[in-house]
C-alpha cells in the first residue's frame, strides 16, 4: 500500500488501482522525480537497490526530469540509460 505521503507525487493516478509489484517502474519514476525525503526514504525501504538501479539504467521515455535522473544514478554510481523515445 502506498502511504498518503507518497500520494501527492502520483497524484495522475489512482493509488488504490496502483500495485506496488506491477507498478514499480511508474513508482520509481514519479518519486525519484518528485518526492520529498521520507517519500524516498520510504521507496528505499519498499524496493531493492537493483529494482531501483534499474530504473534509472532503463528509464520510462521522456518520464524522467535530466536532473533527478543524473542524480540518482551518480549516488546509486551507475550510468543512465537514455531517456529518449527510439523509433526503429
Amino acid at each position: 500500500m502506498i502511504p498518503d505521503f507518497v500520494a501527492p507525487f502520483l497524484w495522475s493516478y489512482d493509488i488504490e488501482a496502483l500495485d506496488l509489484e506491477r507498478d514499480k517502474k511508474r513508482i520509481i519514476t514519479n518519486v525519484l522525480n518528485l518526492g520529498t525525503k521520507s517519500a524516498t526514504n520510504w521507496l528505499f525501504s519498499v524496493y531493492t537497490t537493483k529494482d531501483i538501479a534499474d530504473c534509472l539504467a532503463h528509464p520510462l521515455p521522456g518520464e524522467w526530469n535530466k536532473k533527478s535522473l543524473h542524480f540518482w544514478a551518480f549516488i546509486l554510481g551507475i550510468a543512465p540509460g537514455p531517456t529518449m523515445r527510439m523509433i526503429p
